[in-house]
C-alpha cells in the first residue's frame, strides 16, 4: 500500500503539470489525498466503484479506477471535462498504478529479506522467491546493522532509506524497532576496508540528519543469498561484542573481533571460576587508577618497557617497580608473555561480566 504522504506528493506534482485539481479516494468514497475540495464527489465515487465502467465523466469530473492486481484499490477524480481532462486523468491513473506496483514489489522484497535474515525460509523458497524478485542467487553480499541512541525518535529506517535506498546494490529494512539493516551487494574485489569506508559514510550521513552515536557492525561476506542469515547473525554478535570491547570504534567487523568473540560466548559461571583462579579473592576494582593505566598502556605498547615509561612520563625504574608490585599481588609478571596473555584475557572477561550484569 502506498502511503498517503506519497499519494499526496504525487498528485500535487501532477496538478502542477496538468493544471487541474485531482483527488484519490477509496472504493467507499473516503478521501485519501486531494489537491482541492472534492467532498461532493464522495457519493459518486461509491456508485462508480460498484459499476462495471473503468472510467466515467459525471457533473464536470472524470473518474478512473486503479487496481492492485484484480482488486479495486483507488478511484482517481480529475476536475474537468473533455479530451484534455480525460488524457490527464489517464496519465495520472497510470502513474499511480505504476507506483502501486513498485511499492507492492518493495513490500514483497522487504518481507522476503526479513524472513531470509531470520532463517524462516526453506532453501527451495529462497531460490524461487529470489528469482521472482530479481535478486541474484549467487552474489557477494554482507549484512550491516546500524544502531543509534535516538533511532526510534528520529525514524532512522526512513532516514537511511532516503539517503541510501535508491541504489540497487543495497536493500534496507528492519526486524525490530532498534536496528536498521542493510543487505549490501559487494563487488568481487571489495574488501573490509571498502566496507569500513561505506559504513563511515552511512554514519556521517545519519549524523547530519540528527542521528546520535550511531554504530555499525557487519558480518563476513557470503557468496549465495541463502547464507545472508549467517552474515546477519555475525553482524549481531559483532554489535554486542563491539559494545563490550570496542566502545571507541564506530564500525566493527565480525572477523576482526579476535578473542572477544570467544569470551562473549562463555557462560558466566565459567567466567567467575576463571577470575577466582587468577585473582583469588581480589577484584579488578581493587586496583587503583594508576595501576590500571599502567597495565593498559603496557599492553598498548606490546609489553615494551621503554616505550611505556616514555608515554607515561615516568622513569623506567618506576615502571619496573609498578610491574614488580603487581606481580607480588597477583602472581603474574606482565613482562612474561604467557602471564601477560592471561592477565589480558582476565581483564576482558571482567569487562564482559560487568556488561552482562548491567544488561540483566
Amino acid at each position: 500500500m502506498i502511503s498517503n504522504q506519497i499519494l499526496q506528493s504525487t498528485i500535487d506534482g501532477l496538478k502542477n503539470i496538468g493544471r487541474v485539481e485531482l483527488a484519490v479516494m477509496d472504493a467507499d468514497g473516503k478521501e485519501i489525498a486531494s489537491t482541492g475540495d472534492m467532498r461532493e464527489c464522495a457519493g459518486r465515487c461509491a456508485e462508480f466503484a460498484r459499476s462495471v465502467a473503468e472510467s466515467q465523466e459525471v457533473a464536470g469530473y472524470q473518474y478512473f479506477k486503479i487496481y492492485d492486481e484484480y482488486q479495486l484499490e483507488y478511484i482517481l477524480v480529475v476536475q474537468g471535462t473533455g479530451d484534455t481532462a480525460y488524457m490527464i486523468g489517464k496519465m495520472s491513473a497510470f502513474q499511480i498504478q505504476t507506483l502501486l506496483v513498485a511499492y507492492k514489489e518493495r513490500f514483497d522484497k522487504d518481507n522476503f529479506v526479513k524472513n531470509l535474515l531470520l532463517d524462516n525460509l526453506l532453501l527451495v523458497d529462497i531460490y524461487s522467491r529470489s528469482k521472482k524478485l530479481h535478486m541474484p542467487f549467487e552474489q557477494r553480499r554482507t549484512v550491516l546493522i546500524i544502531q543509534a541512541d535516538n533511532s526510534k525518535e528520529m525514524n532512522m529506517l526512513e532516514l537511511t532509506r532516503t539517503a541510501f535506498g535508491n541504489s540497487p546494490r543495497e536493500f534496507i529494512t528492519a526486524v525490530d524497532e532498534k536496528d536498521v539493516i542493510i543487505v549490501k551487494d559487494l563487488g568481487e574485489n571489495e574488501t573490509n576496508a571498502d566496507i569500513d569506508r561505506y559504513a563511515a559514510g552511512v554514519i556521517h550521513a545519519l549524523s547530519k540528519e540528527g542521528i546520535k552515536n550511531a554504530h555499525i557492525a557487519y558480518g563476513t561476506s557470503v557468496g549465495e543469498i541463502k547464507d545472508v542469515s549467517r552474515s546477519y547473525k555475525e553482524a549481531k554478535m559483532a554489535l554486542d561484542v563491539g559494545r563490550i570491547f570496542f566502545e571507541e570504534k564506530e564500525v566493527v567487523a565480525y572477523n576482526e573481533l579476535g578473542i572477544g568473540r570467544l569470551i562473549y560466548q562463555l557462560p558466566i559461571p565459567l567466567c567467575k571460576m576463571f577470575i577466582r583462579e587468577i585473582f583469588g579473592g581480589r577484584s579488578i576494582d581493587d586496583f587503583d587508577e594508576e595501576t590500571l593505566t599502567t597495565i593498559n598502556k603496557f599492553f598498548e605498547n606490546s609489553l615494551n618497557v621503554s616505550e611505556t615509561s616514555r608515554q607515561l612520563f615516568i622513569h623506567r625504574n618506576t615502571l619496573v617497580y609498578r610491574l614488580d608490585k603487581l606481580q607480588k599481588t597477583t602472581g603474574l609478571d606482565l613482562r612474561v608473555f604467557e602471564d601477560a596473555i592471561t592477565f589480558r584475557i582476565a581483564l576482558m572477561v571482567v569487562k564482559y561480566m560487568k556488561y552482562m550484569e548491567k544488561m540483566d
